[in-house]
Parts: structure tokens; C-alpha cells; sequence
């Protein structure tokens, strides 16, 4: 197949051309992200390859299938920012990496947790100017904490095996619950007494329109004075403004954020010698107790190179009419 594959970074080309001579496909590398305006780069491919900042929207499907490109192959495991009611009108198949690397982004959420609580970020920035002052530094143990987990799929499962090596109190909600996280010690509660009750509170779920800004004035004011807010899934999960408040109030104590719900225009890029127009991120930016990544928690070796093989073994089944293993399509998301 050709595949056009939009929003593309070295680390993407790198992961993909090391398996391309394996298989029967070519790839054009695109830097530009998927747009009104970029979809026509696409014109004589048999499919796009999109990311998770790619609104594969109802214009951009039409126009897909004006172009007689009927096959779509999302390089993230989130299929939100896809519609797949119109896609499934017109007749395009789409796939999805369900899960490339769980561990990746646990434990980026685990990096997240135990550098806010122990001010590394700010200690090596000391170091580096020669000031090994301890003041100002005094951090918390994560030992003994009760965690709650909200998401027990792939990579919120592995989550909660990392914290119970920890020696955390793990506390999890999903409405799908798993009986080796119950054997493993793993308590399943209500959304309502997981908020309640866990001093470390980690966002691992879908974004769905159930739980678009899941973490709000209502669902923060349930929660313990100077509670930790880890969110590594989909930005937003977090209703942003109310979370500011709750930071001037010192409601939520410490918030690490690796994904942001207006992220669209600002990740992926190097803003360094702009001005950031965006006032609410500019604003979590001033906090002493914010911790900011670039959506970086897919990051890794492993998770490239799985990304990739994924990716190309979904091409091989599009391209053969084969069942498709990692299918995504309106119907189920429906049920």
C-alpha cells in the first residue's frame, strides 16, 4: 500500500524505517499535521497513517473518500478525535495500535508522581547553578499512600503493579473490573469513595464523551486537602480552569500532567521564540507544585519500535481483506 503519514517527527521515521524493508508498503513522511488544507497531500495513496492530534473529522473523511483512499491506520491507541459514524458510511476501515507499550506511560506517570514528590526537577536545576541548598526541597514519601487508579485497562493495570511495589494502598475504578488486580490485592470501589479516599489519584481511561472532563469542580471537591493529580491519558479528562482554582486553593496540592486539553496547537512543537498565547497552560506553568510534559509518556524504545510493527501488520490486513485484528468501528463503539 502507499501510505501518506501525516504529523510525523524523526523518532516516527526512524521506528518505521527500520521495518519498512520487511514489508510491502511505502511510506511518504509528512511533517504536516492532518488538516483541511494537508489532506490532499494524500491524493494517490491507498491510506493515511494519523496521530492523535489528526481531527480525522467528518470533512476530512469526506475528502478521504472523494480521493478513493478507504483505509485509515491511527498510530495511538485513542480513537476520539475520529468520526467514525461518517467513516463507516462511506466505507473506510480504521485500526488502531490498542497497546504498544502499557509500561511506557505507567511508568512516566510513576516518573511524574515521584518528581513532584521528591523536587528532583528543581534540585538538578540548583546543582547546575552550584547551589546545593536542601531548603525548600523537603519532599513526601509515596510509601504507605493510598493511590486511586481510574482506568484498570493495559497501561493503568500495569500502573497498579508498580505502585503495589511501592507499598501503596491501590484503590481502582473501571467499570470493566479484573479479577488478577482483585487477587493481587487491588481493591475496586466507586468513583465516588476512589476520589474520597486517595491522597494520589492517577488518570488512566479513555476519552469518551462520559468522561470528557471527568475530573471537575464537583469530583475535585470530593477529594482529600492537598491531593496528587497524575494524568498521562487524555487531556480532557481534566476540566483545566477548575483545576487552576483548586491549585490557588491548595485543594489539589501537586498536579503532574503529561497531556492537555488544548494541547493541539502547542505539543509536538518548539514554541521557544514564540509567545504562548494559551493563558491557562501559561498559567499551570507558574505553579511551584505543576509538573508539565510535552505528551512524551509514549516515548521509548520499545514503544516506537511496537508502534510500528503494529501499524504495518494492521496495513498487511487491510491490504489483504483480512479480519481485521485491531479494527475500530462505529458499531461497537455504540453498544
Amino acid at each position: 500500500m502507499k501510505v501518506a503519514c501525516f504529523s510525523t517527527k524523526s523518532y516516527d521515521k526512524e521506528g518505521f524505517e527500520r521495518l519498512l524493508p520487511k514489508y510491502e508498503h511505502e511510506f511518504t513522511f509528512l511533517e504536516a499535521k492532518l488538516d483541511e488544507k494537508t489532506v490532499s497531500l494524500a491524493e494517490g495513496c491507498d491510506a493515511i497513517c494519523s496521530f492523535v492530534n489528526d481531527h480525522v473529522d467528518e470533512a476530512i473523511v469526506n475528502k478521504l473518500a472523494k480521493m478513493n483512499i478507504n483505509n485509515i491506520v491511527l498510530r495511538c491507541t485513542g480513537y476520539n478525535q475520529v468520526d467514525l459514524k461518517k467513516a463507516a458510511e462511506l466505507g473506510i476501515r480504521i485500526c488502531r495500535v490498542p497497546a504498544y507499550s502499557p509500561e511506557a506511560v505507567a511508568e512516566h506517570a510513576v516518573a511524574l508522581l515521584l518528581t513532584l514528590s521528591r523536587k528532583t526537577h528543581k534540585a538538578y536545576n540548583r546543582v547546575r547553578d552550584n547551589n546545593f541548598s536542601l531548603e525548600g526541597l523537603t519532599g513526601f514519601n509515596v510509601n504507605g499512600k493510598t493511590v486511586g487508579v481510574i482506568g484498570t485497562g493495559a497501561i493503568g493495570s500495569a500502573f497498579c503493579r508498580i505502585m503495589k511495589g511501592f507499598g501503596c494502598k491501590i484503590l481502582a475504578y473501571d467499570p470493566f473490573e479484573k479479577e488478577e488486580l482483585k487477587n493481587s490485592g487491588i481493591t475496586y470501589v466507586s468513583l465516588e469513595n476512589l476520589l474520597k479516599q486517595s491522597g494520589i489519584i492517577s488518570l488512566h481511561c479513555p476519552l469518551t464523551p462520559e468522561t470528557q472532563h471527568l475530573i471537575n469542580a464537583k469530583t475535585i471537591s470530593l477529594m482529600p486537602e492537598g491531593v496528587v493529580l497524575i494524568n498521562t491519558s487524555r487531556g480532557a479528562l481534566i476540566e483545566t480552569k477548575a483545576v487552576i482554582k483548586a491549585l490557588k486553593k491548595r485543594k489539589i496540592g501537586y498536579l503532574g500532567i503529561d497531556v492537555y486539553e488544548q494541547e493541539e496547537h502547542i505539543f509536538f512543537r518548539n514554541l521557544s521564540e514564540e509567545i504562548l498565547m494559551d493563558e491557562d497552560i501559561a498559567r499551570l506553568m507558574t505553579f511551584p507544585n505543576v509538573l508539565i510534559t510535552g505528551h512524551q509518556a509514549f516515548l521509548t524504545q520499545e514503544a516506537l519500535a511496537q508502534i510500528s510493527k503494529v501499524t504495518l501488520e494492521n496495513l498487511n490486513e487491510l491490504e489483504k481483506g483480512n479480519a481485521l485484528s485491531n479494527e475500530v468501528k462505529w458499531a461497537e463503539e455504540n453498544k
